[in-house]
């Protein structure tokens, strides 16, 4: 031995010398523990015989003339014991005492090999990908699953700017630019998911995570991973929708869910089921005595009976009962359940739905006693009445019109009406007779001649009405025969129920679309609030958040207040027509929509005086506002920052306001006649109803008002209204 190497024998690394001929001259004691070997197994020893990697590079490089001052490095994989190795080598050429050595070192690296081996291949399997930016070259890198997930090919280059563009355009692509910048900025690490679009146009969702590193205190690279969580995305996307639409319809048709756990005799009840029986949550004691409580006396015992049978499962529970709620009333509840057993057909659970039935109850001995009227209504009419077929025959005939025409029940039961229709009208009516048949039209009327039994003619005025059965198509008609005597009489009437009718229709009508129109605003501010207070962390904006809530809300309930005014608006609008402040008004319509306002930023000038009064209908001047700050939001532009400007002034009796904006504009000379129209839509817009101008229109009008618009295409529109002075 050389022991000018001994030296090497305490080095911490796995050091070997071979002379020429790759004979072990020295090596360090790591070498020897690294690969269990003796120092008298190694020393004078061939290494390529010693550790059989003949036909390794390694070997290849050691059997080779190495150049004076050399290093060659590389890898290998080995199998020992049948297990696979793996190593990093270094050989280099060294001369001592002028003669010529090998250095050898060689570095297990097998445990770090298998663990980025394991890491490739979850990476794959979670479809998992990394990626790095150089700020200074701005230079950014994509592993091969990053490049598969972008559907790119895998010799792609991307650009930072590249990079950025394949998030889809709008608040996927500012936000992650954001979250950029503010890592660069701040350093803080971000986790976000978001849309991107593949170069194949495809939308799939990703999960993207990254972090800043820095030198001294300056960021010099962002790295992180990118996974595609598409799949799982949109399945937990249609789950939350199902979720919602289940709770949403569950909610609006107030139905309560409710599950016994039979054995345990534990019930549990959903938050409508609380509201439906009226009960708190604390003092629901969670078992079926808690349930029976609730029951009407008069229906216990067959509830708790049907109760029983269904558990043993002699029948299905299909039941209804009244309830008494603690404030005293009583309803009438539907319940529907299902009993889950065992194998053995024991009962486990039962899962139940219970429902307010009332209304139908309600409307059930409504209708019942509403045929009982008709039937009534019907026999001691003193206007001729019939049931008639399809064939002409007389179904069924009252007093009054056997009267009229002289026949008994018996003999006109036995006759068509044409038979006793004077042959010069014959032909009268049977056009509309044909419509009603195929339900065209409900109901005709027209005067016509019949004949009486005595031979003389019966001057009538005729009203049909067609009879619809449970698919829709005609099953027969109810005729209504009135002497002319009574026609001028029964005219009159008629007149006056179908202008009763025809206002009571509309003021609901009215009332209807004041309601839509207005809490869909409302709702919709509120809903984006809420949002925005449940993604929120920072405390100066939740209370922000909270604020801004508070006086939507405040807002809902006085737009509830008004609106329940105009229900109870009878008669005319002046009688409720009262002096209200314009600038009072505008502003607390700025205030409702503040969450919509604030998300486009809107340049607002509002040149209102607060001594400007206007004679309207609070309920209806908040509605103009509403509908005209809301349709300049919707139909903005997007290539300039909007501009809504509202100012008053004082022409004689007349307080003239004017409202401007600079969005898209309306075509005038092309939709100018209308414009104020129902259901008449002008842009593409998702939420646009064609109900808003027409309701502000009419509104103004009822207040004695006038309202005018002129509007150019891509530079906006003004409305011009008149109020009455208060």
């Amino acid at each position: 031995m050389d022991t000018n190497f001994s030296i090497l024998t305490k080095i911490p690394l796995a050091i070997a010398i071979l002379d020429q001929e790759n004979i072990f001259i020295e090596c360090s004691d790591q070498w020897t523990e690294q690969f269990n070997k003796k120092r008298s197994d190694l020393i004078g020893y061939n290494f390529l015989q010693v550790f059989s990697w003949g036909s390794s590079e390694l070997a290849t490089i050691l059997n080779a003339k190495l150049k004076r001052e050399a290093l060659i490095s590389g890898s290998e994989q080995i199998i020992k014991n049948k297990k696979k190795l793996w190593f990093d080598w270094k050989v280099q050429s060294l001369i001592h005492n002028k003669v010529k050595y090998k250095y050898l070192t060689l570095k297990d690296v097998t445990r770090a090999k298998k663990l980025d081996d394991l890491i490739d291949k979850t990476g794959k399997v979670a479809r998992i990908g990394y990626w790095e930016i150089e700020l200074e070259s701005k230079t950014l890198i994509w592993s091969d699953i990053t490049k598969e997930i972008h559907e790119t090919t895998k010799d792609y280059k991307p650009t930072l700017e590249e990079g950025i563009n394949f998030y889809k355009e709008g608040e996927h692509r500012d936000h992650i630019s954001k979250l950029v910048n503010s890592a660069i900025t701040t350093g803080e690490p971000w986790d976000t998911e978001l849309i991107i679009v593949t170069v194949n146009g495809k939308e799939i969702w990703v999960r993207a995570k990254g972090e800043v590193e820095r030198i001294d205190g300056e960021p010099v690279r962002i790295f992180g991973t990118f996974q595609d969580i598409n799949e799982k995305k949109r399945a937990e996307l249609k789950f939350n929708e199902t979720s919602e639409r289940l709770a949403l319809a569950t909610k609006e048709a107030k139905i309560g869910i409710w599950q016994y756990n039979v054995a345990e005799n534990q019930l549990i009840w959903d938050d409508n089921m609380f509201t439906l029986y009226g009960i708190k949550r604390e003092d629901f004691l969670g078992a079926v005595d808690a349930w029976e409580k609730s029951i009407h006396p008069d229906d216990k015992e067959r509830g708790k009976k049907e109760l029983e049978m269904a558990i043993s499962g002699e029948q299905e529970f299909d039941t209804t009962f009244r309830i008494i709620k603690p404030n005293g009333n009583i309803i009438h509840i539907k319940a529907l359940a299902t009993v889950k057993r065992d194998n053995e057909g024991n009962p486990l659970t039962m899962l139940g739905t219970n429902w307010d039935v009332t209304d139908l109850k309600t409307t059930q001995l409504q209708l019942q006693r509403s045929e009982e009227s008709f039937v009534g209504a019907f026999e001691n009419s003193s206007i001729g009445m019939a049931l008639v077929g399809l064939d002409g025959r007389w179904m069924q005939v009252n007093t009054s019109l056997c009267e009229s025409l002289g026949y008994s029940k018996e003999e006109l039961l036995k006759l068509s009406f044409k038979e006793i229709t004077h042959t010069e009208d014959l032909e009268k009516g049977m056009d509309e007779m044909y419509d009603l048949v195929k339900g065209k039209k409900e109901s005709f009327q027209l005067n016509k001649r019949y004949i009486h039994k005595k031979g003389h003619a019966i001057h009538a005025f005729l009203t049909v009405t067609r009879v619809g059965n449970i698919d829709g198509k005609t099953s027969h008609f109810i005729a209504q025969v009135a002497d002319l005597t009574q026609m001028v009489i029964n005219k009159e009437k008629l007149r006056d129920v179908l202008k009763l009718t025809r206002e009571q229709n509309q003021s609901l009508l009215n009332f209807a679309h004041i309601v839509a129109h207005n809490l869909r605003s409302h709702s919709g501010n509120i809903t984006m609030l809420s949002d925005f207070l449940r993604k929120e962390k920072a405390s100066k904006e939740i209370v922000e958040l909270t604020t801004m809530l508070k006086s939507a809300s405040e807002g809902l309930a006085e737009t509830i207040s008004h609106l329940n005014d105009v229900v109870q608006v009878r008669t005319t609008t002046e009688e409720k027509m009262t002096p209200t402040g314009l600038e009072k008004c505008i502003l607390g319509t700025i205030r409702n929509i503040e969450a919509q306002i604030n998300e486009l930023n809107p340049l607002l000038k509002i040149n209102v005086k607060k001594e400007h009064l206007v004679n309207v209908v609070p309920a209806y001047l908040d509605s103009i506002f509403l509908n005209l700050f809301t349709n300049a939001l919707k139909y903005c532009s997007n290539k300039r920052r909007l501009e809504i400007e509202v100012t008053s002034k004082i022409i004689n009796n007349e307080i003239v306001v004017k409202f401007k904006d600079n969005g898209l504009g309306l075509d005038l000379g092309r939709y100018g006649n209308r414009v104020f129209g129902m259901f008449k839509t002008f842009h593409n817009h998702k939420d646009a109803k064609g109900i808003g101008l027409f309701i502000t229109k009419n509104q103004i009008e009822a207040m004695r008002g006038k309202i005018e618009i002129e509007s150019v295409v891509d530079v906006g529109t003004l409305f011009t209204m008149r109020f009455e002075k208060a």
